[in-house]
């Protein structure tokens, strides 16, 4: 196969690990991203569109492929402005999720969050959780929703409330087990392994929990 994939959100910590596994795919021909800044790996299978992603839309004619991977999102920390947050992870994913249909892309794998959840009181989820419905309308053939939980690994920017709740689920892991695994720490490298599986993978489930992210990498590796 010769396919063409997209990736918004490849700087990102799951993002790049996504990109790196497409790389070495020899299912992919060309790997489109569609980003602010540049990634600093390089592949003559990367074609990079350097853009604001708020205006995501005006990309439409470039906007084609086989499939849609969107690793975006960001904190309440590092974006204080709700309005800016919901633009961001709420925006962004249902104007790329448009654009596949639009351009006819059967295959949308989005990273979302454990605890999405359109009703819930608390801003951050409820915005997860809309952003999910909203996706979902768009009845893409192939979507798939991951929803990992808190993410392992070093990012480039530091989060003091993820670095001590990684420290704290360290400890925790071994003891959440049954109905708890999904609230175990996760590597972004099983979230990106998944993300890959899932575009090629198309009986699986919608909406893939944390603990299903694994079953999923562990079962096909």
């Amino acid at each position: 196969m010769n396919k063409t994939a997209i990736i918004l959100g490849a700087t990102g910590l799951t993002g790049s690990l996504l990109l790196e596994k497409l790389i070495a795919d020899k299912s992919y021909q060309k790997i489109k991203l569609f980003s602010r800044s540049a990634v600093t790996i390089t592949s003559d299978k990367i074609e990079e569109h350097l853009i604001d992603l708020l205006k995501l839309e005006d990309s439409k004619n470039e906007f084609i492929a086989d499939e849609v991977f969107c690793c975006i999102g960001t904190t309440a920390s590092k974006t204080k402005d709700k309005e800016l947050y919901k633009s961001i992870d709420y925006g962004i994913p249902v104007t790329a999720a448009k654009l596949a249909k639009q351009n006819n892309i059967h295959t949308f794998v989005v990273m979302s969050s454990m605890g999405a959840d359109a009703k819930s009181s608390v801003f951050y989820n409820r915005t997860k959780g809309e952003m999910e419905q909203a996706v979902l309308q768009q009845k893409i053939a192939h979507t798939f929703i991951v929803r990992p939980s808190l993410i392992g690994g070093d990012r480039k920017e530091f989060r003091f409330g993820e670095k001590i709740g990684q420290g704290i689920l360290k400890v925790l892991n071994p003891l959440l087990i049954g109905g708890l695994k999904k609230y175990r720490m996760i590597h972004p490298e099983k979230i990106a392994s998944c993300m890959q599986i899932l575009a090629n993978k198309h009986d699986a489930e919608t909406i893939i929990s944390s603990d299903k992210i694994l079953t999923i990498v562990n079962t096909t590796e």
